[in-house]
């Protein structure tokens, strides 16, 4: 069975207080999406890669791919106005049955073996998102009133997250949602359950300025 990597990274990058996307600020002296890219390349699944980014950024990642001698193959697509488009933009180079990761452009310290993991996992049973169990209490919050709920219950999700490409496929004909927040969500609502498993604390998003400071820390780690 074929095996892909959907990296995705269309997002702006308001939050960092930069100028350009997060995904293009150096992290150990290169570029974060960089690090991502190695990753899976370097992992033994051996994805074919396909890069989602904002089509104003194609040009700006094709001269720092020169500047930084990245020569990792791989296919840029063009990002959609949400993630959910994105991700079904680059579902269309998917072909055939095959095994599909999608993966946050801004979570460079993911580790091969999770990877690995993870691939090997959803090929028996059909998908596999990482996740890891929340250290701190949790309440639940509406306009009226807060509870507290169990933190042992509580999972936080992260990327990347594998399927089969047919139940990706049909889950992306949907109609979008805004509850769609990641691939699981959008999977889940075609009636598929979630497989969850072992994640990494430091397998960070890189969203505010001091992510990238602490990636530098776990980069050094690995």
């Amino acid at each position: 069975m074929k095996r892909y990597a959907i990296l995705v990274g269309g997002g702006s990058g308001s939050r960092m207080q930069q100028d350009i996307p997060k995904q293009f600020l150096l992290l150990d002296g290169k570029p974060v999406l960089m690090h991502t890219l190695e990753a899976f390349y370097q992992s033994e699944p051996r994805p074919e890669i396909v890069v989602v980014l904002n089509v104003d950024f194609h040009e700006y990642w094709e001269k720092l791919c020169k500047t930084y001698q990245c020569i990792i193959p791989h296919t840029l697509v063009k990002a959609g106005q949400e993630r959910f488009f994105s991700v079904k933009n680059g579902l269309k180079l998917v072909k055939g049955k095959a095994l599909v990761a999608i993966h946050d452009a801004v979570r460079p310290i993911i580790k091969k073996d999770k990877i690995e993991h993870a691939f090997s996992y959803a090929e028996v049973h059909g998908n596999a998102v990482l996740a890891i169990p929340s250290k701190d209490s949790v309440r639940l919050s509406d306009t009226k009133e807060n509870k507290a709920v169990a933190r042992e219950l509580v999972y936080l999700i992260q990327t990347p997250q594998i399927f089969t490409s047919n139940m990706l496929k049909k889950a992306y004909q949907q109609e979008f949602r805004t509850s769609f927040t990641d691939d699981a969500s959008v999977v889940e609502h075609v009636g598929v359950a979630i497989h969850l498993v072992e994640g990494d604390p430091k397998n960070i998003k890189i969203t505010y300025p001091e992510d990238l400071a602490l990636a530098e820390v776990f980069l050094k780690q690995i």
